[in-house]
This record gives structure tokens, sequence and C-alpha cells, in this order.
């Protein structure tokens, strides 16, 4: 089987298909390995006449035109399980990064514009005792449901679809309507893939229903927040702050933001440790050889 890459990735996760060609030029791809910051568009596609297979680097695939592969019988598939913990890792250190200010405070003594130590300087907000509103309560939410279960927070959450009871009384969740989650939350953390449904699913009017003192988290989609009624309201003090590893014009980011000392801003990192990358390059071998093998039931299919 001949395999094409869209980006480097670590060799030592690929070792299980040796014996295939790899690395080989796009136009003769049967196999392409993509990623989320690679798109493969319509022309791509196009241009590998025998493609057969994509195996997603990763959860999401909209980078990826499924049009084009439902039109041509090319399987799609992705990386699920390996993405929960690390994205979880990091949604939850982000909420307390931004809480307790500790990039801001890092970035100000530092610089040396930091309060002097003093009993009321230089004050964040505590987590413990606090809502979690999580809106998208899949693998990824319930891994944060469970870190935040165990710092003292209460969960509520919104789905499409509410959840079995047995997982609701896991984390102690309730469910709530989206606008009542809003409303109440200390904390919105968002966990849900991206679909045209869903993009501004936090425009102006939900910011409006925040509580002054919450703070925003978005560790799944940057176009699932409407960007500048983000900015807006973080401008306007309407909300405490926001946690971003995703934004909406994606790669860039917005010089307001990082004017902000209210935002803790990350670079698409969700999954990026060196532990959870070669587990990916697995999932996707994982992916590809029963794809060959014909045992559909063992991969991780979106197409």
């Amino acid at each position: 089987m001949k395999i094409a890459f869209t980006t480097p990735l670590p060799k030592e996760g690929f070792e299980r298909l040796k014996d295939h060609e790899l690395f080989v030029p796009f136009s003769e791809a049967e196999v392409l390995v993509s990623t989320f910051d690679y798109p493969v568009t319509r022309e791509m596609i196009t241009a590998m006449p025998s493609l057969r297979l994509i195996a997603n680097f990763g959860v999401g695939y909209n980078n990826i035109d499924l049009d084009t592969c439902r039109e041509r019988g090319i399987r799609v598939t992705n990386t699920p399980q390996p993405v929960i913990e690390p994205t979880a890792e990091l949604a939850f250190s982000l909420m307390h990064a931004v809480a307790r200010r500790t990039a801001e405070l890092d970035r100000k003594v530092r610089l040396g514009t930091a309060e002097p130590f003093g009993v009321m300087n230089n004050l964040g907000r505590a987590l413990f005792g606090k809502t979690l509103g999580i809106i998208g309560l899949g693998r990824i939410g319930q891994a944060v449901a469970r870190r935040a279960v165990a710092s003292g927070m209460r969960i509520v959450y919104n789905n499409r679809n509410r959840l079995p009871k047995e997982v609701e009384e896991k984390f102690s969740a309730t469910y709530v309507a989206k606008e009542d989650l809003l409303k109440t939350a200390d904390f919105v953390s968002l966990h849900l893939p991206y679909t045209e449904a869903t993009r501004h699913l936090i425009g102006a009017a939900e910011l409006g229903l925040m509580k002054p003192t919450a703070f925003l988290i978005n560790t799944a989609r940057g176009a699932h927040v409407d960007e500048r009624a983000l900015i807006k309201a973080l401008q306007e003090g309407r909300i405490a702050g926001a946690a971003l590893d995703v934004y909406e014009f994606e790669p860039a980011i917005s010089e307001e933001l990082k004017q902000l000392d209210n935002v803790v801003l990350s670079p698409h990192v969700g999954t990026g440790t060196w532990d959870d990358r070669l587990k990916m390059c697995e999932n996707v071998t994982d992916n590809i050889l029963a794809f060959i093998d014909g045992n559909i039931n063992q991969m991780n299919i979106v197409l």
C-alpha cells in the first residue's frame, strides 16, 4: 500500500507499516494520512486517482472534503480515543490558568508590572465550589467533568440528547437547557464537534446571558464562538475572561485577544504531548491495517 502524509509525524509511530511504501507523493497515494491543519480539498482528492482511504490524525475532520470522498467511495477514519485525556487535561489547566490569572501574573512578574505582594493584591477566582457548565458531555466532556468533580465543582451540562441516568449520576451532573447553563455556570467549557449547526453556538446573545464573573473555555473548534462578539464582551467586562486553544480565524489569532489580560491563549495544542502524538500515530496505523485487512469493524470510521 502506498501511503502519503500531509504533515511530518513521528516515524516511530508507524513501525508496523514498514512493509508498505511510506511518504510517497500525493499523486501516487492509496492512503493519505491527514492532519487538522492541512485542508484536504476536492482539487487535492481529485489529483489522487488511486486514493482509497484518508486516515485522519485527530478526531476533528472538517479539514476534509467529505462530499468528494463520498462521491469517490473513499473511506475516512479518525483517532477519537487518544485525544480524550490530553484535551481534557488542557481544558482543565486553561480553566485554572484564567481563573487564577496564572499566565497574566507570570507575565507581569517578569515585566515588573505586577501589584506588590499583599493580601488583597493579585486576586483570582477559585474553582472549588463553583459550577462548571459543559456543552457537549461526550468523551472529552466527561473527562473534564471527572477532573472538575475531583476539584469540588458542580456539573451542569447541555447535549443534543440527554445522557443516560447512570452517566449523570457518575458525575452528579444535571441536564439543563443551554440558556439556563449560560445563566448559572461560573465556567462554560465547550466540547462538541463542529458542524454548520454549531457555528457561532456562542455569540453576542449567549455571551449576554453569562454572569459577569463567568469564564468561557474553548478547546473544541474556534468557529463555535463568534470571536468578534467575544472580544467585545471581554473588552466591556461583560464576562470575566476566556481561555482559548482554538480560534475562529485560525491560524490567525485576533490582535485584540492578545492585548487582553483576562484571556489565556494557546496555539491549538489540545493533544500536544509527545505521549499522545505517538498514541495517535498508533491509532492511525490501527485504522490503516484494519482497512488493508478488510476489518471494517475495527476502524474508527467517519465515512
